[in-house]
């Protein structure tokens, strides 16, 4: 790790300033959990939700891959553990490819309020996001610091008889996944498997939208977030949808009504989906961020990952390399 820290403390840099465009979540989407999409972590191990000013304010400023929520207080907490000085850590825990396009690219707003343009790290399932930034001059180097995989979300005890991902093509099912539009789960990969298993235009219709019929009475694209999937699932809209096998596990420690159909490699996609972070050259906490990346990289936090699902990075992934 001590090249790994060294290297971080060397590429970052300071500046930055502002903003985020996101359209408003449908009214039952509210029930999915989003208003834990923007926490602030404080050392005295309190939470503040929704604080969006503190996206200019705070010691350390994150905009993560929305799929990694569940395993941010942890996380969070043991940095800060580690790290006492970093009094207040702001995370943004959305689908990337909304941030990159609706705050990072462009100002924008959330509940009436803008957001900083310029968080010191932000986080994808694609690592086109990241080289987006370095178009831009705003992102040098990148890590991969976790793995994941799909899986099929039903409802316990399995009412529909769902035994495999080819199920998919049932007429019978009713579907929730993805929008296409903006979560990468399904632009990246969902969609890609749905290919693969030559069932996309069935499941799908070839429709690119969000909040809407793709297959009319058959298969619902979400509005913001894939984890709408499970709140559907549990009040009889859906049953079955593409999700990360993450949030399986994590809809499985609350004790809802969900369980899981396991989809062998290579069509859930684990050999291909990366997460990738980077510093960005705007940021105001150069010092923070690189530190909080060399933190990623030690068995602590990707204990904490694995222990909620993800599938840990190697070392050689864990290093700093140019975009």
């Amino acid at each position: 790790m001590n090249n790994i820290i060294f290297t971080l403390l060397m590429v970052v840099s300071l500046g930055g300033f502002s903003g985020l465009a996101l359209a408003e979540a449908e009214g039952k989407a509210a029930d999915a959990g989003h208003g834990a999409d923007y926490r602030t972590f404080n050392t005295d191990g309190t939470v503040a939700y929704g604080q969006i000013q503190d996206s200019y304010s705070s010691d350390l400023v994150m905009y993560l891959a929305g799929n990694q929520f569940m395993a941010m207080q942890t996380l969070i907490q043991d940095f800060q553990s580690k790290n006492p000085d970093v009094k207040t850590v702001y995370v943004e825990t959305i689908p990337p490819g909304q941030i990159l396009k609706n705050q990072l690219l462009k100002q924008g707003e959330i509940d009436g309020q803008q957001t900083a343009m310029n968080p010191d790290i932000y986080a994808s399932v694609n690592i086109n996001h990241l080289r987006r930034l370095k178009k831009d001059n705003l992102m040098h180097d990148y890590a991969i610091y976790i793995h994941n995989k799909l899986e099929l979300m039903i409802a316990k005890g399995n009412p529909k008889q769902i035994q495999s991902v080819e199920d998919l093509g049932r007429d019978d099912l009713l579907q929730s996944h993805p929008n296409p539009l903006t979560e990468g789960i399904f632009k990246f990969y969902g969609s890609e498997m749905l290919k693969d298993l030559g069932l996309h235009e069935k499941v799908t219709g070839g429709a690119e939208c969000k909040s809407c019929w793709a297959v009319e009475g058959k298969t619902w694209f979400t509005s913001r977030h894939h984890r709408e999937t499970p709140d559907r699932i549990e009040k009889g809209e859906a049953d079955v949808g593409i999700v990360w096998t993450t949030e399986v596990a994590h809809a499985q420690a609350e004790g809802r009504d969900i369980e899981g159909v396991a989809i062998d490699a290579p069509l859930n996609k684990q050999d291909k989906v990366a997460y990738a972070i980077g510093i960005l050259s705007t940021g105001r906490n150069a010092y923070n961020a690189a530190r909080f990346l060399s933190y990623l990289g030690t068995e602590a936090a990707q204990g904490i990952y694995a222990d909620f699902g993800f599938i840990p990075a190697t070392a050689e992934e864990l290093k700093l390399k140019p975009l």
